[in-house]
């Protein structure tokens, strides 16, 4: 592929990966820069500690520098691993509730546009009981403050516990909700093929994007994380692969990016890295995926 017809998909597509922070959270679009994104999905804090810090002002000021100089948006930021917002315990609850609002907050301070957010799971206890116990917890931080940003609640691969594996899972919560800071979805593909969702094939695609209809409706899928799947369909295991590699596979994957319902959605990466090139080489796999 030329890299003249390589920059024209990019400009048609919003393509970007998961990006590190190390070092300060602005050097993320230089990193997405040189994979050649033009979207980022960043974590804006250490997503494994409880105790978040504040973004220096200085560094909040590069990184809207540098995403305006480089073309990058929109900019998604995902939430710390450690939030549960369907908890039993009422003391993880609350935290998650508190570190949820630390987490708009620094999406704020940054200008991104999203925040997205797996709402939880259970370890005792059905499903219904704990969207009803993340609806809660999601009005409390809707009341409590105010945000540019908006929130979109990710698909889960249906593993025990999980409370959001189906498309009218995250519509309950949704629609249970009734807050402005909800804007959709973040629709993973290993999540969707893992819970289920045969996406590899046109039937299973179809089921899908009816779903999407039927319970959500139109432009309520805001991102996509496009990710291969390491196990099988309705395996329920979260075991993101690289693009081709895995048991969706690329002409699967091919269905997918060119399909009417997500050609027009930001595609952000979360596949493996283990090496330097792995980045680069899914990109653009992904690239050539493209469709005129």
């Amino acid at each position: 592929m030329s890299k003249q017809s390589v920059k024209a998909q990019q400009t048609a597509r919003r393509l970007g990966v998961h990006t590190s922070i190390a070092g300060g959270v602005h050097l993320s679009l230089e990193r997405a820069k040189e994979l050649g994104c033009n979207t980022v999905q960043i974590f804006s804090h250490n997503p494994r500690q409880w105790a978040v810090s504040n973004i220096p002002s200085e560094t909040a000021a590069a990184f809207r520098k540098y995403r305006e100089i480089h073309d990058i948006g929109p900019v998604f930021v995902h939430t710390s691993y450690l939030i549960n917002l369907a908890a039993g315990d009422a003391g993880i609850l609350e935290k998650s509730i508190q570190l949820m609002k630390r987490e708009l907050d620094h999406a704020d301070v940054l200008g991104a546009e999203y925040v997205v957010v797996h709402t939880g799971s259970l370890s005792e206890g059905s499903g219904e009981k704990g969207r009803r116990r993340a609806v809660a917890a999601l009005r409390k931080i809707s009341d409590e403050g105010e945000w540019k940003t908006r929130l979109l609640l990710e698909n889960t691969a249906g593993e025990r516990g999980d409370i959001t594996s189906r498309i009218a899972d995250l519509a309950e919560i949704i629609n249970a909700t009734k807050t402005l800071l909800i804007a959709g979805i973040t629709l993973d593909t290993c999540h969707a093929f893992a819970a289920g969702y045969d996406i590899k094939n046109d039937a299973g695609l179809s089921l899908l994007v009816k779903e999407m209809q039927n319970h959500l409706g139109p432009g309520m899928v805001r991102l996509v994380h496009l990710n291969d799947a390491k196990k099988g369909l309705n395996s329920h295991v979260d075991r993101h692969w690289h693009i081709g590699e895995g048991q969706i596979g690329l002409e699967g994957l091919q269905k997918f990016v060119n399909h009417l319902a997500f050609k027009d959605v930001p595609l952000v990466l979360e596949t493996p890295k283990k090496t330097e090139e792995d980045d680069p080489r899914n990109l653009n796999i992904v690239r050539s995926l493209f469709k005129a």
